[in-house]
Protein backbone atom coordinates (compact mmCIF):
# COMPACT_ATOMS: atom_id res chain seq x y z
CA UNK A 1 0.00 0.00 0.00
CA UNK A 2 1.00 3.70 -0.92
CA UNK A 3 1.66 5.77 1.76
CA UNK A 4 -0.50 8.81 2.20
CA UNK A 5 2.53 11.04 2.68
CA UNK A 6 3.74 10.32 -0.94
CA UNK A 7 0.37 11.54 -2.62
CA UNK A 8 1.17 15.28 -2.61
CA UNK A 9 1.97 15.42 -6.28
CA UNK A 10 -1.29 13.14 -7.02
CA UNK A 11 -3.14 14.93 -9.75
CA UNK A 12 -6.82 15.55 -9.09
CA UNK A 13 -8.93 12.61 -10.26
CA UNK A 14 -6.14 10.09 -10.30
CA UNK A 15 -7.61 6.74 -8.51
CA UNK A 16 -5.11 5.98 -5.60
CA UNK A 17 -5.49 3.39 -2.29
CA UNK A 18 -7.41 4.75 0.73
CA UNK A 19 -5.47 6.39 3.40
CA UNK A 20 -3.10 4.37 6.23
CA UNK A 21 -5.83 2.63 8.85
CA UNK A 22 -9.03 3.08 6.88
CA UNK A 23 -10.64 0.01 5.89
CA UNK A 24 -10.82 -0.20 2.04
CA UNK A 25 -14.59 -0.96 2.09
CA UNK A 26 -14.89 2.70 3.06
CA UNK A 27 -14.10 3.10 -0.58
CA UNK A 28 -15.59 0.79 -2.35
CA UNK A 29 -13.12 -1.25 -4.04
CA UNK A 30 -9.99 -0.16 -2.17
CA UNK A 31 -9.44 3.05 -4.35
CA UNK A 32 -10.11 6.77 -3.94
CA UNK A 33 -10.51 9.72 -5.90
CA UNK A 34 -8.89 12.68 -4.04
CA UNK A 35 -10.43 16.08 -3.93
CA UNK A 36 -9.19 18.89 -5.66
CA UNK A 37 -5.25 19.83 -5.07
CA UNK A 38 -6.06 22.70 -2.52
CA UNK A 39 -4.79 20.73 0.17
CA UNK A 40 -2.53 18.09 1.00
CA UNK A 41 -3.65 14.56 0.37
CA UNK A 42 -3.48 12.88 3.76
CA UNK A 43 -5.98 15.98 5.12
CA UNK A 44 -8.07 15.78 2.21
CA UNK A 45 -8.37 12.26 1.84
CA UNK A 46 -9.47 12.32 5.69
CA UNK A 47 -11.64 15.54 5.67
CA UNK A 48 -14.84 15.22 6.85
CA UNK A 49 -17.86 16.90 4.05
CA UNK A 50 -20.71 18.35 5.93
CA UNK A 51 -23.94 18.61 4.74
CA UNK A 52 -24.54 22.22 4.06
CA UNK A 53 -28.06 23.52 5.75
CA UNK A 54 -27.60 27.07 7.24
CA UNK A 55 -26.80 29.04 3.71
CA UNK A 56 -29.54 27.79 1.91
CA UNK A 57 -32.09 28.28 5.17
CA UNK A 58 -30.25 32.09 5.09
CA UNK A 59 -31.21 32.25 1.66
CA UNK A 60 -34.63 30.96 2.17
CA UNK A 61 -35.48 33.26 4.92
CA UNK A 62 -33.82 36.46 3.07
CA UNK A 63 -36.68 35.50 0.19
CA UNK A 64 -39.73 35.08 2.12
CA UNK A 65 -38.69 38.48 4.53
CA UNK A 66 -38.23 40.26 0.75
CA UNK A 67 -41.80 38.93 0.26
CA UNK A 68 -42.96 40.14 3.26
CA UNK A 69 -40.94 43.45 2.65
CA UNK A 70 -43.40 43.85 -0.69
CA UNK A 71 -46.78 42.36 1.17
CA UNK A 72 -46.20 45.18 3.82
CA UNK A 73 -44.91 47.96 1.38
CA UNK A 74 -47.92 47.52 -1.38
CA UNK A 75 -47.11 49.82 -4.39
CA UNK A 76 -50.71 49.74 -5.33
CA UNK A 77 -52.31 51.18 -2.00
CA UNK A 78 -50.17 54.51 -1.97
CA UNK A 79 -49.49 57.38 -4.53
CA UNK A 80 -45.95 58.35 -5.45
CA UNK A 81 -44.47 61.30 -7.46
CA UNK A 82 -42.54 59.13 -9.48
CA UNK A 83 -45.32 57.59 -11.49
CA UNK A 84 -47.09 54.45 -11.55
CA UNK A 85 -45.97 50.68 -9.84
CA UNK A 86 -43.25 48.31 -11.90
CA UNK A 87 -45.03 45.35 -12.84
CA UNK A 88 -48.30 46.12 -11.87
CA UNK A 89 -49.86 42.32 -12.42
CA UNK A 90 -48.12 41.28 -9.18
CA UNK A 91 -50.37 43.63 -7.16
CA UNK A 92 -49.74 44.23 -3.69
CA UNK A 93 -46.14 42.43 -4.80
CA UNK A 94 -45.82 45.06 -7.29
CA UNK A 95 -42.46 47.09 -7.16
CA UNK A 96 -42.07 50.76 -6.31
CA UNK A 97 -41.12 53.35 -9.55
CA UNK A 98 -38.22 52.96 -11.54
CA UNK A 99 -37.05 57.00 -10.81
CA UNK A 100 -37.97 55.26 -7.04
CA UNK A 101 -36.29 52.23 -6.45
CA UNK A 102 -34.11 51.37 -9.41
CA UNK A 103 -33.41 48.41 -7.84
CA UNK A 104 -37.59 46.93 -7.95
CA UNK A 105 -38.25 47.10 -4.55
CA UNK A 106 -40.07 48.70 -1.89
CA UNK A 107 -39.61 52.40 -0.39
CA UNK A 108 -36.94 53.60 1.76
CA UNK A 109 -39.93 54.23 4.46
CA UNK A 110 -41.09 50.29 4.37
CA UNK A 111 -37.65 49.28 5.16
CA UNK A 112 -37.28 51.89 8.43
CA UNK A 113 -40.90 49.99 9.60
CA UNK A 114 -39.68 46.93 8.86
CA UNK A 115 -35.88 47.35 10.78
CA UNK A 116 -33.46 48.73 8.64
CA UNK A 117 -30.45 50.40 10.57
CA UNK A 118 -30.88 53.99 11.61
CA UNK A 119 -28.33 55.71 13.81
CA UNK A 120 -31.18 57.80 15.30
CA UNK A 121 -33.81 55.16 15.99
CA UNK A 122 -30.55 52.68 17.17
CA UNK A 123 -28.59 55.77 19.38
CA UNK A 124 -31.63 57.41 20.84
CA UNK A 125 -34.49 55.10 20.36
CA UNK A 126 -32.96 52.48 22.04
CA UNK A 127 -34.05 50.34 18.67
CA UNK A 128 -30.35 48.49 18.72
CA UNK A 129 -31.61 45.37 17.28
CA UNK A 130 -31.78 47.21 13.99
CA UNK A 131 -27.97 46.17 13.92
CA UNK A 132 -29.47 42.66 13.52
CA UNK A 133 -32.50 43.24 11.39
CA UNK A 134 -31.08 45.23 8.75
CA UNK A 135 -29.06 42.93 7.72
CA UNK A 136 -32.15 40.29 6.37
CA UNK A 137 -33.84 42.89 4.72
CA UNK A 138 -33.08 44.10 1.61
CA UNK A 139 -33.98 47.06 -1.22
CA UNK A 140 -34.94 45.30 -4.01
CA UNK A 141 -35.12 42.14 -6.30
CA UNK A 142 -31.68 43.07 -7.78
CA UNK A 143 -29.91 43.77 -4.37
CA UNK A 144 -31.42 40.01 -3.16
CA UNK A 145 -30.35 38.59 -6.18
CA UNK A 146 -26.85 39.40 -6.37
CA UNK A 147 -26.25 39.29 -2.61
CA UNK A 148 -27.84 35.43 -2.31
CA UNK A 149 -26.04 34.39 -5.32
CA UNK A 150 -22.59 35.75 -4.09
CA UNK A 151 -23.87 33.83 -0.82
CA UNK A 152 -24.68 30.21 -2.40
CA UNK A 153 -21.49 30.68 -4.53
CA UNK A 154 -18.92 30.84 -1.55
CA UNK A 155 -21.09 30.24 1.21
CA UNK A 156 -22.02 26.60 -0.06
CA UNK A 157 -18.52 25.32 -0.05
CA UNK A 158 -16.94 26.57 3.40
CA UNK A 159 -20.50 25.39 4.84
CA UNK A 160 -19.54 21.74 3.20
CA UNK A 161 -16.14 22.15 4.74
CA UNK A 162 -16.49 23.62 8.62
CA UNK A 163 -19.74 22.97 9.14
CA UNK A 164 -22.60 25.04 10.81
CA UNK A 165 -21.28 25.64 13.53
CA UNK A 166 -18.14 27.70 12.34
CA UNK A 167 -20.09 29.35 9.41
CA UNK A 168 -23.13 30.95 11.43
CA UNK A 169 -21.16 32.86 13.69
CA UNK A 170 -18.94 33.95 11.16
CA UNK A 171 -22.15 35.03 8.77
CA UNK A 172 -23.70 36.10 11.79
CA UNK A 173 -20.91 38.24 13.87
CA UNK A 174 -19.88 39.47 11.09
CA UNK A 175 -23.05 40.95 9.79
CA UNK A 176 -23.30 42.60 13.20
CA UNK A 177 -19.86 44.12 12.91
CA UNK A 178 -20.78 45.68 9.61
CA UNK A 179 -23.87 47.07 10.81
CA UNK A 180 -21.42 48.74 13.88
CA UNK A 181 -19.07 50.48 11.38
CA UNK A 182 -21.46 51.25 9.12
CA UNK A 183 -23.60 53.28 12.10
CA UNK A 184 -20.99 54.81 13.33
CA UNK A 185 -19.72 56.69 9.52
CA UNK A 186 -23.48 56.84 7.85
CA UNK A 187 -26.05 58.79 10.40
CA UNK A 188 -28.23 60.59 7.91
CA UNK A 189 -30.28 57.65 6.11
CA UNK A 190 -30.81 53.91 6.45
CA UNK A 191 -29.07 51.52 5.48
CA UNK A 192 -29.93 47.82 4.81
CA UNK A 193 -28.24 44.62 3.51
CA UNK A 194 -26.25 41.37 4.20
CA UNK A 195 -23.23 42.87 2.20
CA UNK A 196 -21.43 42.98 5.35
CA UNK A 197 -22.28 38.89 6.30
CA UNK A 198 -20.98 38.22 3.16
CA UNK A 199 -17.48 40.16 3.28
CA UNK A 200 -17.40 38.53 6.53
CA UNK A 201 -17.36 35.00 4.76
CA UNK A 202 -14.75 36.33 2.41
CA UNK A 203 -12.83 37.94 5.09
CA UNK A 204 -12.85 34.48 6.92
CA UNK A 205 -11.84 32.18 3.91
CA UNK A 206 -8.86 34.68 3.65
CA UNK A 207 -7.84 33.93 7.34
CA UNK A 208 -8.36 30.26 6.80
CA UNK A 209 -5.90 29.94 4.08
CA UNK A 210 -3.38 31.75 5.60
CA UNK A 211 -3.32 30.43 8.97
CA UNK A 212 -3.94 26.91 7.31
CA UNK A 213 -0.76 27.65 5.22
CA UNK A 214 1.08 24.73 5.26
CA UNK A 215 -2.17 21.91 4.12
CA UNK A 216 -2.11 23.82 1.23
CA UNK A 217 0.02 22.47 -1.49
CA UNK A 218 -1.50 24.87 -4.35
CA UNK A 219 -0.91 28.15 -2.19
CA UNK A 220 -0.94 30.57 -5.30
CA UNK A 221 -4.08 28.80 -6.43
CA UNK A 222 -6.28 28.98 -3.53
CA UNK A 223 -4.83 32.63 -2.60
CA UNK A 224 -5.96 33.62 -6.31
CA UNK A 225 -9.41 32.25 -5.94
CA UNK A 226 -10.36 33.93 -2.80
CA UNK A 227 -8.25 37.40 -4.40
CA UNK A 228 -10.85 37.26 -7.60
CA UNK A 229 -13.65 36.70 -5.53
CA UNK A 230 -12.78 39.42 -3.26
CA UNK A 231 -12.33 41.84 -5.93
CA UNK A 232 -15.57 41.13 -7.65
CA UNK A 233 -17.19 42.01 -4.71
CA UNK A 234 -15.24 45.02 -3.88
CA UNK A 235 -15.67 46.61 -7.10
CA UNK A 236 -20.03 46.89 -6.41
CA UNK A 237 -18.10 49.29 -3.67
CA UNK A 238 -17.65 51.82 -5.96
CA UNK A 239 -21.27 51.90 -7.62
CA UNK A 240 -23.23 54.71 -6.06
CA UNK A 241 -25.48 54.48 -2.92
CA UNK A 242 -23.47 51.49 -1.55
CA UNK A 243 -23.04 51.04 2.19
CA UNK A 244 -19.19 50.53 1.70
CA UNK A 245 -18.42 50.84 5.59
CA UNK A 246 -20.77 47.49 6.06
CA UNK A 247 -18.45 46.00 3.83
CA UNK A 248 -15.43 46.93 5.29
CA UNK A 249 -16.40 46.34 8.73
CA UNK A 250 -18.11 43.09 8.03
CA UNK A 251 -14.88 41.81 6.62
CA UNK A 252 -12.47 43.13 9.10
CA UNK A 253 -15.37 40.93 11.90
CA UNK A 254 -15.05 37.61 9.34
CA UNK A 255 -11.29 37.53 8.71
CA UNK A 256 -10.47 37.96 13.03
CA UNK A 257 -13.51 35.10 12.82
CA UNK A 258 -11.35 33.00 10.13
CA UNK A 259 -8.19 32.76 13.31
CA UNK A 260 -10.27 31.66 15.52
CA UNK A 261 -12.63 29.53 14.28
CA UNK A 262 -11.50 27.83 10.97
CA UNK A 263 -8.32 26.24 12.58
CA UNK A 264 -7.15 23.09 10.93
CA UNK A 265 -4.98 20.62 12.40
CA UNK A 266 -1.13 21.23 10.96
CA UNK A 267 0.35 18.99 8.07
CA UNK A 268 2.35 16.77 10.56
CA UNK A 269 0.06 16.36 12.68
CA UNK A 270 -2.74 14.35 10.17
CA UNK A 271 0.22 12.60 8.64
CA UNK A 272 0.81 10.72 11.76
CA UNK A 273 -2.24 10.73 12.60
CA UNK A 274 -2.34 12.75 15.86
CA UNK A 275 0.37 10.88 17.59
CA UNK A 276 1.33 13.14 20.90
CA UNK A 277 4.96 13.36 19.55
CA UNK A 278 3.39 16.23 17.15
CA UNK A 279 0.80 19.39 18.21
CA UNK A 280 -1.98 19.65 16.42
CA UNK A 281 -1.65 23.25 15.86
CA UNK A 282 1.43 25.04 15.25
CA UNK A 283 2.18 27.93 18.00
CA UNK A 284 1.65 30.57 14.88
CA UNK A 285 -1.42 29.59 14.58
CA UNK A 286 -2.76 29.51 18.28
CA UNK A 287 -1.08 33.10 18.91
CA UNK A 288 -3.45 34.37 15.72
CA UNK A 289 -6.46 32.90 17.44
CA UNK A 290 -5.44 34.41 20.71
CA UNK A 291 -4.71 38.23 19.04
CA UNK A 292 -7.53 37.79 16.70
CA UNK A 293 -9.75 37.06 19.80
CA UNK A 294 -8.75 40.02 21.64
CA UNK A 295 -8.39 42.39 18.69
CA UNK A 296 -12.70 41.26 17.75
CA UNK A 297 -13.34 41.65 21.30
CA UNK A 298 -12.35 45.30 21.62
CA UNK A 299 -13.13 46.14 18.15
CA UNK A 300 -16.47 45.64 18.81
CA UNK A 301 -16.13 47.05 22.49
CA UNK A 302 -15.10 50.16 21.30
CA UNK A 303 -17.31 50.67 18.52
CA UNK A 304 -20.56 49.85 20.14
CA UNK A 305 -19.39 52.28 23.15
CA UNK A 306 -18.82 54.92 20.64
CA UNK A 307 -21.96 54.39 18.80
CA UNK A 308 -24.01 54.75 21.89
CA UNK A 309 -22.44 57.93 23.31
CA UNK A 310 -23.52 59.17 19.59
CA UNK A 311 -19.83 59.67 17.85
CA UNK A 312 -19.57 60.86 14.38
CA UNK A 313 -17.17 58.30 12.57
CA UNK A 314 -16.44 61.36 10.21
CA UNK A 315 -15.38 63.16 12.79
CA UNK A 316 -12.37 61.10 12.84
CA UNK A 317 -11.42 60.10 9.46
CA UNK A 318 -10.76 62.95 6.92
CA UNK A 319 -11.04 60.73 3.91
CA UNK A 320 -13.47 58.58 4.94
CA UNK A 321 -16.33 61.16 3.31
CA UNK A 322 -15.16 59.30 0.28
CA UNK A 323 -16.59 55.67 1.25
CA UNK A 324 -20.10 57.22 2.74
CA UNK A 325 -22.89 56.45 0.71
CA UNK A 326 -25.04 59.89 -0.44
CA UNK A 327 -28.52 59.23 -0.70
CA UNK A 328 -31.15 61.32 -2.29
CA UNK A 329 -33.98 62.07 -1.78
CA UNK A 330 -35.90 58.68 -2.77
CA UNK A 331 -32.73 56.14 -2.14
CA UNK A 332 -31.31 54.57 0.67
CA UNK A 333 -27.73 53.03 1.56
CA UNK A 334 -27.72 49.50 0.45
CA UNK A 335 -24.82 47.00 1.41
Amino acid sequence: MTDASNHSDVEYGQRVPPPPGRPAPRYGNGIHVPAPPFYNDPKALQERTYKPWFVPTVVVVEVIVFVFEMVVNNCPGHDSVYGSCVAPFLHRLSFQPWKENPLLGPTSDTLEKMGALDWNKVVHQNQGWRLVSCMWLHAGLIHLLANMICLIFIGVRLEQQFGFLRVAPIYLISGFGGSVLSALFIQNNISVGASGALFGILGAMLAELLTNWTIYTNRVAALLNILIIAAINLALGILPHVDNFAHIGGFLSGFLLGFILLLEPQYEWVKVRGRASVSKYAIYQIILAVVAAILLAAGLAVGLLALFNGKNGNDHCGWCHYLTCVPTSSWKCNS
